[in-house]
């Protein structure tokens, strides 16, 4: 059985997508692969996300801010992460993908004092690990018969959380 490629996009790719990937990547085990990507990438991975994922015990080793026309192939899974409440515009992918949309508060973009800005980026890693344990909780051999409608419909429930 080919093994699920999942994409967490985003319009930069230095913070909300590579948190999701780098998390998702260490609690999926070898079952399952993510990666992320930008449609306007920044070229950079920001570094309080980095600084976030090592403290977490994640590492860091090789991660950059790469370009959706940069992917190895085609996604199964698509999952946009940007902030629609904030305006941002989220990269339309195309592709037979089943798609979904997990938006997140860009902590890239908090302002205030440093507690402030760090609490902004805690928060976006705890939203976006918790819609991933919710992820990977769910039943693969049910969604894989449904031809991908049933999960589909169960990952937006889950980016609502």
């Amino acid at each position: 059985m080919k093994t699920p490629e999942i994409l967490f996009l985003c319009t930069g790719n230095s913070c909300r997508s590579i948190l999701a990937e780098v998390t998702f990547n260490a609690l999926a085990g070898p079952a399952m692969h993510a990666i992320s990507a930008g449609s306007h990438p920044t070229g950079y991975v920001h570094p309080r996300a980095l600084a976030l994922l090592q403290s977490e015990g994640f590492s860091t080793e090789g991660l950059y801010s790469k370009s959706w026309d940069d992917l190895p192939g085609t996604p199964d899974i698509v999952i946009t992460v940007c902030a629609s409440a904030a305006g941002e515009t989220c990269p339309a992918y195309l592709g037979s993908a089943i798609r979904a949309h997990w938006g997140v508060e860009d902590p890239a973009k908090a302002t205030g004092s440093e507690a402030e800005i760090e609490a902004a980026f805690t928060t976006a890693y705890q939203i976006l690990r918790r819609r991933i344990e919710a992820f990977l909780a769910l039943p693969w051999t049910q969604w894989e018969k449904s031809g991908g409608v049933a999960l589909q419909a169960e990952l937006a429930r889950i980016g609502e959380q």
